[in-house]
């Protein structure tokens, strides 16, 4: 991202950026069936594996503005945490208001040497995601998880929260179901959506340059994503080398799938 594509000054103070990360949290939990839950179980899994590591190093993939990354941090205060994603306008939010917890790091996911850009120093302990990995297309999400099993220390793990439903499409039909009624059930339904979010962020000077930025960014896979069931996810871990593979929590499409390397 340019130098010069950050807030501007006096546009957004720390406070102000606070305001568009919670905004941020609220939309978000439209789109991820009991995400606070979600966030708790891989907290509890990474929490699991980094047992006795000193200074255990994760990277959160397509972390947006951190927050998975300062859910772990909280959880986990002697982590090093790295999020990782493309987007320069959340990358920025997220280092104003959780800069001394997170290290943000600009760049595309399974693009060539996207691992180098992430400057470890040890292997990976852990790689988490939330609501990332349903985009890239199946060929590119093969390399990301071969990429994950050379980068992550034996025993290391990948734990992805995602939209990832049965392949029976009868049953598929049963979790967004269930789903759809629990978020109804909670009223999180009628929360400000993805678009509207997007288009206030528009109407704000403050983010004029880090929009432009945004613009000059190859975005990741655009629709509704790649469309893999869980199964398939598991297959593809499977032949990048991870031993252990299966989901260990779920809610609706809600899911959370673990991958020991």
């Amino acid at each position: 991202m340019p130098e010069n594509a950050r807030l501007q000054p006096g546009a957004h103070s720390p406070a102000r950026s606070g305001d568009w990360v919670e905004r941020w949290e609220r939309q978000q939990e439209r789109y991820a069936v009991d995400r606070e839950e979600r966030f708790t179980v891989i907290a509890d899994v990474v929490e699991h594996v980094t047992q006795g590591q000193e200074r255990p190093l994760l990277v959160d993939l397509g972390s947006g503005p951190g927050s998975l990354s300062v859910r772990l941090a909280a959880r986990l205060p002697r982590a090093r945490i790295i999020a990782a994603d493309i987007d320069p306008l959340l990358l920025e939010l997220g280092r104003s208001h959780h800069a001394e917890a997170v290290r943000f790091v600009e760049v595309l996911i399974g693009q060539p040497g996207w691992v180098d850009a992430l400057e470890l120093d040890q292997p990976l302990d852990a790689a988490v995601s939330s609501t990332a990995l349903h985009y890239p297309e199946p060929q590119t999400l093969r390399e990301i998880y071969r990429d994950l099993g050379g980068a992550l220390r034996p025993g290391g793990v990948l734990v992805n929260g995602d939209h990832l439903v049965p392949e029976d499409p009868v049953l598929a039909g049963f979790t967004e179901l269930v789903g759809r009624r629990h978020l109804g059930r909670h009223g999180v339904a009628s929360a400000e959506d993805w678009p509207s979010w997007w288009a206030g962020v528009a109407r704000e000077p403050g983010f004029a340059e880090l929009l432009t930025a945004r613009e000059r960014q190859p975005a990741p896979a655009a629709g509704d994503g790649n469309g893999l069931s869980a199964a398939q996810h598991e297959r593809l871990l499977r032949e990048a080398g991870f031993r252990h593979v299966g989901p260990v929590w779920q809610y609706g499409s809600s899911c959370v799938l673990v991958a020991v390397r």
